[in-house]
């Protein structure tokens, strides 16, 4: 039995994030489904980023789309990021930064504050 084509399947996988701050606004980046939310604090955007991901999970599992959209090339800007994140100066201020699992459990599961 061979290796998968995709890491991430509509079954299970994984997101990496990026929070950083540019300017006043405080944005969070999906980097495998090319994501990127806007808030007001680093917080607010990372739940706006996992709702997004829940969401297009969902639609990807409902309209049983190619894995190959869960498992996009990354924007060149935000995989820069991510290579870069335990440098000294890093380009933008970053909050945090991690991996998002995804599975059939965890979606919609996030609820408001």
């Amino acid at each position: 039995m061979g290796r998968p084509k995709y890491k991430n399947t509509l079954k299970r996988g994984e997101v990496r994030y990026i929070v950083f701050k540019d300017g006043d606004s405080w944005y969070a980046v999906g980097l495998e489904f090319n994501i990127v939310e806007a808030g007001g604090t680093p917080e607010e955007a990372l739940l706006l980023l996992f709702e997004a991901i829940a969401g297009y999970v969902e639609a990807a599992r409902k309209t049983k789309a190619r894995p190959i959209i869960l498992n996009q090339t990354p924007d060149p800007e935000y995989e820069r990021m991510w290579e870069h994140l335990n440098d000294l100066k890093p380009v933008f201020p970053i909050h945090t930064a991690g991996t998002h699992y995804i599975s059939p459990d965890l979606t919609r599961e996030l609820v408001p504050a």
